[in-house]
């Protein structure tokens, strides 16, 4: 894929860099309180301060932490992110710009306006307006909030475990999760998270799901529909690079590597077969009326 010239998005939010709060905690922190609030107490102000350390800390501001000595906290109060991820954070930027640029004329097109979403960046763990999210959960969209997760270390865990490698194989990841966030501008997700309310089994609820991630997979290849119609981007073996990331993650393909067996009532995002085919049909007709899954 040939990325370097192309514009890089502003919907960035880059919190790789934000470390755990330090502050003095745990068994250490409370025989330091117990001293300290015996001293507070035995005077008006003392008492006073230590009324608004209480409110402090149930507001959920920790009034310990300023016990620590400035040498041992972080002047930035961030940690530097690794500078490998710089690169990879780039080309994010300038598939979300791709993304943007499609998406954004498709809605056009039907006349109506496209809600560009955010893309945030993290390590390790996230805090969400979907809940907290740790790194083993891999890229999601959360709805509440209109934004993309993304832990760079999934494009190292696509290529090392799943045996999918490529800037292409990556893309499609990006690509697949706006994919969510156009269901949700057209009510898609409400409608489906409905149905599964409605559905009488757990088999019936995540047979609903796997439409919408199949769909999701169907609007990636929309994306790369467009993208290829640009007739410079795209690089011979993109496609097949973003077709062999689709089969990687399928559902019965993670299945048989995790437990040996398949089990397709259990299914939540398709099998590989299904998941390849539906990028294809996005892929080949760049047509949103194609990626009817019957959600």
């Amino acid at each position: 894929m040939k990325w370097d010239d192309l514009r890089r998005s502003g919907n960035i939010e880059d919190m790789r860099s934000r470390g755990p709060v330090r502050g003095v905690g745990g068994r250490g922190g409370m025989r330091l309180l117990f001293p300290i609030a015996k001293m507070l107490i035995g005077t008006k102000i003392g008492r006073i301060v230590l009324v608004v350390g209480v409110v402090a800390y149930f507001m959920g501001f920790n009034p310990l932490a300023l016990l620590e000595t400035p040498s041992a906290m972080p002047q930035s109060g961030h940690v530097s992110a690794p500078a490998a991820d710089d690169r990879a954070a780039d080309f994010v930027a300038a598939v979300l710009a791709q993304t943007e640029d499609v998406w954004n004329a498709q809605f056009a097109a039907a006349g109506s306006a496209y809600r560009e979403p955010k893309l945030v960046l993290f390590r390790g763990s996230v805090q969400s307006a979907c809940g907290y999210a740790d790194a083993q959960v891999g890229p999601f969209y959360c709805p509440v909030d209109q934004k993309v997760y993304l832990d760079l270390g999934f494009f190292d865990e696509l290529s090392r475990r799943h045996n999918a490698p490529g800037d292409f194989a990556q893309a499609y990841v990006i690509a697949h999760e706006i994919g969510h966030h156009v269901q949700n501008l057209v009510g898609t997700l409400n409608k489906s998270h409905q149905a599964k309310q409605m559905a009488r089994s757990n088999t019936q609820a995540n047979a609903v799901q796997v439409k919408v991630e199949l769909q999701a997979d169907c609007y990636a290849g929309i994306w790369a529909h467009y993208v290829n119609a640009k007739g410079t981007i795209l690089e011979p073996g993109d496609i097949q690079e973003a077709l062999n990331a689709a089969s990687a993650i399928g559902d019965d393909t993670l299945q048989k590597q995790a437990q040996g067996y398949v089990v397709p009532d259990a299914f939540t995002h398709g099998s590989s077969a299904e998941r390849m085919a539906w990028f294809q049909r996005g892929f080949t007709s760049g047509q949103l009326q194609a990626c009817n899954t019957g959600i």
